[in-house]
Parts: structure tokens; sequence; C-alpha cells
């Protein structure tokens, strides 16, 4: 979940102009926020991308209008009476989150029962907890109608931005639950032309759309947003949405469906965050990899597309899942939507129109590469979390990487393309441990966390040895699934794997000492 900024849009222009002499993008269209100095919006990864001059030019979407006013809809009403499975033995508990939502497709409302059964696994006591609720960076799109623990209902709360601080009566023990209720309202925004969170004229996007507990890491981590990247960190839960909507449209969720009465239910387990889009005019197309589902969700006039990054997404499932460890969940969602690159959610993944249109068949296109890279996140996110805020690399420059290994594994012959299209081509610098708040523009974070990082891995790949990189790989994604990994946690666990001299690297493309 990347936050653009303006300097993207001109990096955006200057590239199409150079590099294959496209019309330039339309101005952006920016809804009314709270924050006036940061840009909130839900906004897609900033995979950079090199347009080709073969590509094919499609219609700009025009972005629908912010609404100027909005009308609050009634609490609904429904019990939450679902549980979860238990864990393994000897395994902490995961926090499980329950949803029951009813989404106006039309309207552009959604009314929301939660549920939060939440574990202390912090090991310390707590007297308070602290919760993101991104919708309320946004002006007049949440409302929080009601709140409650254990039952009783919860009047010692702040809610300011996104922070919601709930102060407990009594603290809650290590090892010890609790179990929060909301019912909340989301009249939702026009989605921006290079965002994600909202309605379109055609499809509602929901990401980051409802109040989750946030990791306590020695403190409540939850950092200011940024022009430059992703400012979330997520706990692994395991979440229960039950939706319903109108019966003509589809609903995209990387998760099996099932029905629960007049609700379809979803099941993800061990994720980061639960994510879904909308639309009356989806066409969807089905594969497997194993036993992992692939549907992809595409409008009218993109099949090829849609289907040739299906196609792409069975063999990057396959590849990871050998590299790194078994796919995470049962299903993997592909979907179309107005953005300019690609974005990661856990099972699922957005990816921009413009690829779609620009698609010719194979592997040479901006479809697969980001397409692959989102994927990729899966386990570099998904499965192993880490600080986006502070060390944004730890998941950006391995999976940038993992496109290398994509194309070693399926298209070896454009393993030297793949490395000017992607990565060569815009002359990385910088040191790969940059913060999202220290970047000067999105170039130069780019440049640095994303292809920099990328041939820091090569680097170290080669100095290694191919099979002990392979062999390290395996470990990290094992040792760290589900939980939150650190920059001395991956050094850590390097040196364990192999007694490798790196210090030379890390010099040159590392401020800090690991």
């Amino acid at each position: 979940m990347k936050k653009r900024s303006r300097v993207t849009f001109y990096f955006l222009l200057f590239t199409f102009l150079s590099a294959c002499a496209s019309p330039a993008p339309t101005e952006r269209v920016f809804p009314q926020f709270i924050l006036v100095t940061q840009d909130p919006n839900a906004a897609p990864t900033p995979t950079p991308f090199q347009p080709s001059g073969s590509m094919t030019d499609i219609p700009t979407l025009t972005p629908v209008p912010p609404t100027e006013t909005f009308t609050p809809l009634p609490p609904t009403l429904t019990p939450v009476s679902a549980t979860f499975t238990a864990p393994p033995p000897g395994t902490s508990p995961r926090s499980n989150y329950i949803l029951y939502a009813t989404l106006d497709f039309t309207a552009h409302t959604l009314g929301v029962d939660e549920t939060i059964r939440y574990y202390n696994n912090t090991g310390t006591a707590l007297s308070d907890l602290v919760l993101s609720v991104q919708p309320n960076l946004y002006s007049n799109v949440f409302v929080l109608n009601s709140i409650s623990q254990d039952g009783a209902a919860l009047t010692t709360f702040s809610l300011d931005g996104q922070r919601l601080t709930l102060s407990l009566s009594q603290p809650l023990q290590a090892g010890s639950s609790t179990t929060l209720t909301l019912n909340f309202n989301l009249n939702l925004p026009a989605k921006t032309s290079d965002g994600l969170f909202g309605y379109d004229f055609n499809q509602v996007n929901l990401v980051d759309w409802y109040p989750f507990v946030v990791p306590y890491i020695n403190g409540w981590v939850l950092h200011d947003p940024s022009y430059f990247g992703e400012h979330l960190v997520y706990d692994s839960s395991d979440f229960e949405l039950n939706i319903k909507t109108a019966s003509d449209v589809v609903i995209a969720v990387g998760a099996p469906s099932e029905q629960n009465g007049e609700w379809t239910r979803y099941r993800l387990y061990g994720a980061r965050t639960l994510a879904l889009s909308a639309s009356n005019e989806f066409l969807v197309s089905e594969t497997t990899s194993g036993s992992v589902v692939i549907r992809s969700y595409y409008f009218d006039g993109y099949k090829a597309a849609g289907e040739g990054i299906m196609s792409t997404a069975a063999d990057a499932v396959a590849t990871y899942s050998s590299s790194y460890a078994p796919y995470p969940y049962q299903n993997l969602a592909l979907v179309q939507t107005d953005i300019h690159d690609g974005q990661e959610e856990d099972g699922l993944v957005f990816l921009a129109t413009e690829f779609y249109g620009q698609y010719g068949g194979g592997t040479r296109n901006n479809l697969t590469t980001i397409g692959v890279h989102e994927i990729a996140h899966q386990w570099w996110f998904g499965l192993v979390g880490s600080d986006q805020a502070l060390e944004p690399w730890l998941d950006e420059a391995l999976s940038v990487y993992s496109e290398r290994i994509f194309y070693e594994d399926n298209d070896p012959a454009n393993v030297s393309w793949w490395w000017q299209f992607r990565v060569d081509f815009f002359k990385p610098s910088g040191y790969v441990d940059m913060p999202i708040y220290n970047a000067g523009s999105q170039r130069q974070y780019v440049n640095a966390v994303y292809l920099n990082g990328a041939h820091f891995i090569d680097d170290v790949r080669v100095r290694m040895g191919y099979g002990n990189f392979s062999k390290f790989l395996k470990a990290y994604a094992t040792r760290y699934a589900h939980g939150h990994a650190t920059s001395a946690d991956f050094f850590a666990l390097l040196r364990e794997t192999v007694n490798v001299d790196i210090s030379d690297l890390l010099s040159e493309y590392f401020s800090g000492t690991y």
C-alpha cells in the first residue's frame, strides 16, 4: 500500500514522453483529506516501469469527482457469531477479525459489524490498545457508531486521524485475550487516478478499510503516512468476511467463497490484511497451480491480457513455492484496476489497466514484470512481515529480485532484458536501507530501496553461492513465517547459513551497521 506524490506524476509523464511518446496522463484529482501535508490515500506500489515504444495506447479513465456530502448509513444489527479453528499446539494464538459488511455498490456505502478477538502475545500487560483506522484520514468517510469491549460499551477512547486509542478499565495481562465489537459505516470517497481506496465508475476497492490492532513491538507501531512508501505494519491474523451486495456485483477476494445464509463468506488465515474489489463489469477466468486456485478479474476488451497474467501467475506461484515456501493461502486473485502500477494484498494483487492495454503476449511487458513482483509479495509481506516504513528494503528489494528468479525459472533467455528494462535503465544508486521518510523524491526512493536493493541481493547471491543463497531464502521464509523480520534478523540468518564476508557489500549498499 504505497503512498504517491506529485513527484510520481512528473516521473511518469517524463518516462512516457521520453521512452514511448505516449500521451500525458490526465491531471490528478484529489479527494478532500484531513491531513493536508500528506497523501493518506491507499495507493499502489511504486514499482517503476519503463513503457516500450511498441505498446498500444489505451483510453484514459476519468476519475469520478469527489462527493460533496455524505449521509451515514443506519447501524446494522447482524450478530457476529462465527469462530476460528484453534492454532496448532505449541503456537501462540493469532488475533482474528470477523466482519459482516453490507455493500451498496451504487450508493458507494458500506455498513459493517466487526468483531476482533485480540490475543496479548506481547509478553507485557497492556493498559491500552491502539488501532489503525485508515478511512478516517478522509473527510466524512468513517462513521463510528459504537464500540465495546467484552460486551460493555467503551467510553474512554480517542480517535485522532488514523489512530484509535482504547483506554482499558483494567490491564490486559500477557497471554490473555479480549473481544472488541465495533459498528461503523463507510461513505466511500471517489478513487483518485493513482489511488486504490474508494470507488471508480465501474469498481469499488476496499484496502485497509476496517480498524485493526497494530503490532506492539516495544510499543505500539503506527507510523505517520508518507508520500514515498507504505507506512503500516501488521500482525499476522485470521480473517472472516461475510458480505452481501447486489446480485450482479462480482467480488474479488484472495480466499475461497462459501454461502453463509444470506451472506457470502471468505476466510483468510495467517494474513496481514484482507482487501477486496467489487464490480458489476468483471469478467473472470480461472486456473490452478497445484492446489492454489488463481482467478483473474478483468474488464471487457482485456481478455487476452487477463488470461495471460493468469497463466503467468500460475508459473510464478509454482516458482516461488519451490524457491521459498509453499504459497501461504488457498487462492490468488488478480484484479485489473485504474492505477499506474501494482499493489499487493494478501491473496490478491491489483494491476494497472495500462498494463493490460499494453499487453501483447510473451514476458517482455509491464504486466508480467509488475505482476510477478506483486505475487512475490505474498511471501515478502504476507508470509514474512517487516516494518515497511523504516525497513522497506526487506520486502521490496526481495520482491524485485524475485522477478529475476521468475525469469530464470520460466524464461531464462530474457534475464538480461529484465535487468535492462526493470533495473539498470533507471541508473539505480543510494543506500538500500533508506526509510520512507528519508527520500527526497520518489525516484530517489525507488532507485535506492528497490533497484539498488536488487543489485545488492544479486551480489550477495554470488558471494554466498547460488545453493547457499537458496538455502538461506527458504530458511528465512520458514523462520519468520507469520512474524516480523528485521534487517538484523536477515543478516544474522545469512551469516548462520554460510560463513562468508560481505562487509564490503554492506559498506557499499547500506548506511547502517549490520
